[in-house]
């Protein structure tokens, strides 16, 4: 039909209009940091308290423990553990993953 109109392949406006869509979406996205901030990951832990201490875990990491005199201090513990046992220093690392079997 375009070419009826005398456009070429390239002048199509769908091939056109999707160039447009695609480049835009992909500024936007690209912008999303600035507009919100940074994007938070989380990772779900466990915790008790015992006595006058809290300890817990990483869920992923169910071997490696650690402890706080408050919670706070318990969570900032847990992201120097998470931090640790994923950048690739301590070998042979436990970790806790699914199996999907159906």
């Amino acid at each position: 039909m375009w070419q009826s109109a005398g456009l070429s392949n390239s002048e199509n406006p769908k091939v056109l209009f999707n160039l447009i869509l695609t480049t835009v979406i992909n500024l936007w996205v690209d912008s999303l940091p600035y507009l919100i901030g940074p994007i938070m990951k989380t990772q779900k832990y466990i915790y008790w308290q015992d006595e006058d201490m809290f300890l817990g875990y990483l869920e992923a990491y169910p071997d490696y423990w650690t402890q706080g005199e408050t919670l706070a201090e318990l969570e900032e513990n847990l992201l120097d553990l998470y931090t640790e046992l994923t950048s690739g220093t301590i070998p042979c690392v436990r970790k806790v993953a699914e199996l999907q079997i159906a």
